[in-house]
């Protein structure tokens, strides 16, 4: 059979095979302002929130407000506690320990992170592992919150390749956050939540200060 294949190819046994077509990267050109937009519509229709600020105080008190009172865990990211999330009421943070981070998590109401980036044309959030930004925290409490800056904001996958063509290097892992966890496994009803939070938040930040 495979003599067949080979002789259907055109290919001799023992024949080296042909080197792999150059990989093509095709980005949309959109301009800062265009990249929050569609980020936003994109991440809307996959039934996200979007709370879009002017300052990084103005986004911790947009998340004190989504919290509502209740507990949350948030990742080590710089950006956090430049915006002031830290120091909320409720707010667990600055965790070494990975047994204590898991159960804080599985107490917390809402996961609050930042995003290395965000895919305007998926609504993707992009999280590389680290830590200061454990995987955990944005895969277990019922709710998630991303505080990200709109610099962070790419416009498609391809872009995010161009910058980092080997992420492997960066970290272990990168997360791809495109809306909150569902399934329709299971008699094809759709359900949320069961792989993740059921709940995402993205509090924007267009301003610099």
């Amino acid at each position: 059979m495979m003599n067949r294949v080979r002789a259907a190819l055109g290919r001799t046994a023992g024949q080296p095979p042909t080197p792999p077509p150059p990989v093509t990267l095709r980005t949309r050109n959109l301009n800062a302002s265009e990249r929050v937009e569609v980020f936003v519509q994109q991440f809307e229709k996959l039934n996200g929130k979007v709370v879009r600020v002017r300052s990084r105080s103005d986004a911790g008190t947009a998340v004190r407000d989504l919290m509502n009172g209740q507990m949350a865990v948030a990742s080590n990211s710089p950006f956090l506690h430049e915006c002031g999330v830290a120091n909320l009421a409720g707010v667990r943070t600055g965790f070494t320990s990975r047994d204590e981070l898991r159960a804080a998590c599985a107490e917390a109401a809402f996961g609050i992170t930042s995003a290395d980036h965000a895919l305007a044309e998926t609504g993707t959030l992009v999280l590389i592992s680290s830590p200061r930004e454990a995987r955990l925290i944005s895969l277990l409490p019922p709710a998630h919150i991303a505080v990200i800056a709109a610099s962070t904001i790419l416009s498609d996958l391809d872009e995010l390749l161009k910058r980092s063509p080997e992420p492997a290097k960066v970290s272990s892992s990168t997360v791809f956050i495109t809306g909150p966890s569902r399934t329709a496994d299971i008699e094809q009803i759709l359900v949320r939540g069961v792989h993740g939070p059921g709940e995402i938040h993205a509090v924007i930040v267009e301003g610099e200060e």
